[in-house]
Formats: structure tokens, sequence, C-alpha cells
């Protein structure tokens, strides 16, 4: 549970930087146009260029670099494999750098491979400053705002983006509620670090049954404490504060549309 342990996504950093004092609307909108342009770069050169935009934005954030991967290393798993699944099975042909029997390693599928994966990281590591500079209330204020539209179809933008941020709230808490069971039940002689990949993922299932009725004590204890607060939400719902682009906003919204255009554009400019 070592990596378990790690996993900062959904965590907010409580320290006072030019980026945690944007509007979350505005930090909001900047990680989906990241997650858009992630997607869409079609260049080693402009994921580069991306990454070199992300730890630009970590350093303005004031969040130390080694925290923010030290909460990437399961990703880094979930890389791993789809570099293994693109490189086994991947399109034939090309370049071969290892052939053995039907196990055959091409250069093409192999340099695929670390793109699909390197990407996923990015991705991740997009949504994550998110999380890591904007609090829970902020983010369901944000969230609010920006669905308020969608009230004339008929949907809820205030428990929407509530659901959106208790879910995003409960992920750390989910992964300290199981570790807790696992050394509960290596103290009673379960092994989890041993044996083959697919033993030690059968030892991980009977962690499902008390991690789910953990999670559903944990929201019904919630659902209890905001009604014996009076909770209601809505539009008559007032806010100690109101949301308000400022100047700063408008230039860290020109700055990303800069550094998009830049990894999106022509193969040419990164020749």
């Amino acid at each position: 549970m070592e990596l378990l342990r790690g996993f900062t996504f959904g965590q907010y950093v409580a320290v006072d930087s030019p980026v945690h004092r944007l509007d979350p609307r505005t930090k909001i909108v900047a990680a989906a146009v990241l997650v858009v342009v992630v997607f869409a770069t079609t260049s080693a050169a402009g994921l580069a260029w991306l990454t070199a935009v992300l730890a630009a934005i970590l350093a303005a954030a004031r969040i130390p670099i080694g925290y923010a991967l030290r909460g990437l290393r399961p990703v880094f798993w979930l890389a791993g494999i789809a570099v293994v699944f693109q490189v086994l099975f991947g399109e034939s042909g090309g370049h071969p750098l290892f052939a053995r029997g039907p196990l055959v390693i091409t250069r093409e599928n192999l340099s695929l491979g670390l793109f699909y994966g390197y990407r996923l990281v990015l991705l991740v590591a997009s949504t994550s400053l998110m999380t890591f500079t904007t609090s829970p209330v902020e983010m369901t204020d944000g969230l609010e705002r920006l669905l308020r539209p969608l009230r004339r179809v008929g949907v809820s933008a205030h428990e929407f983006a509530l659901m959106m941020t208790i879910a995003l709230r409960f992920i750390p808490t989910l992964l300290d509620e199981a570790e807790k069971i696992v050394k509960a039940q290596t103290a009673r002689g379960a092994e989890f670090s041993r044996g083959g990949p697919l033993r030690r993922a059968k030892a991980f299932v009977p962690l499902l049954v008390p991690l789910f009725v953990g999670a559903f004590r944990r929201a019904d204890a919630l659902a209890v404490a905001m009604e014996a607060r009076c909770y209601r939400g809505g539009d008559h719902r007032t806010r100690m504060k109101e949301l308000r682009f400022a100047g700063r906003d408008w230039v860290a919204g020109a700055l990303l549309a800069a550094a998009s255009l830049v990894a999106l554009g022509p193969a040419r400019w990164w020749r």
C-alpha cells in the first residue's frame, strides 16, 4: 500500500500563491482545456512543451515538485501497462527491435506506447493541479456557476457540482480507509505482497467489501450531518464570497491560450 499512501489526487494544498488566488472557474476551465490539448497533441515535442508549462504552473502555485511526483506513482504503473499493451498488441510491421518467436517489438509500437503512457501521466497531472489549488468549497461554487445555464434543460447545477466535489474529496479518505483495512488484515495473517501479480490481485478482492461498507457508512453520516445543519442547496443559498473575475484571471487565460496554441502548432514548429 505504499503507492496508495503517496497518492495525492483530490487533495488540496493550502498555501498562498497567485494560482490559488485565481477564480475557481478559471482553474476549472483551464484544467479542461489542458486535458483537451493533451489529447489533441500529436508530437512528443508538444508533450514536452506541455510538461514545461505544467512545471511552471506548479512552481507558481508553490507546490513542491516532489509532492506532485509522489502522487503520480500509481499512474506510472498504469502508464507502464499502456506501454506493454501497445508493444505487444500494436499494429504489425515496422522496424523490429527485438524478435523471438511470436513476440516482435517494433520501434514504432514502442514509440507509440511511450507516447500514450506519457500522455496519460500528463492528463492526471493536469487535473491534479486543479485539486491542489482549489478548495472543495471553491470548486463547488465554481462548478455551480459554470453549470448554471444547464438549469434550462432541467439539470440541477448545484446538486451536480456538490456531488462532483464530494467525490473528489472522498478519494484520499477512501485510500486512507483502504490502508487501514490492509494493516488490519495483515495483522490477522493475510498476505498482500507475496506471490505473482495474479495472486496479489486476488488477495485484494476481500478488501472491496469492507471498503464499500465503509464508504456507504461515511456517505450516510455525511447526509445526516447535512440534514442536521438544515443544509438546503439551490438558487436561494447565499455565499460568503461571491465569485468575480479579476485581471489576473484574464492574464492567466491568455497565457494558457498562447501555450495551447504552441503545443498544437504545426509539426514544422518542432523541427
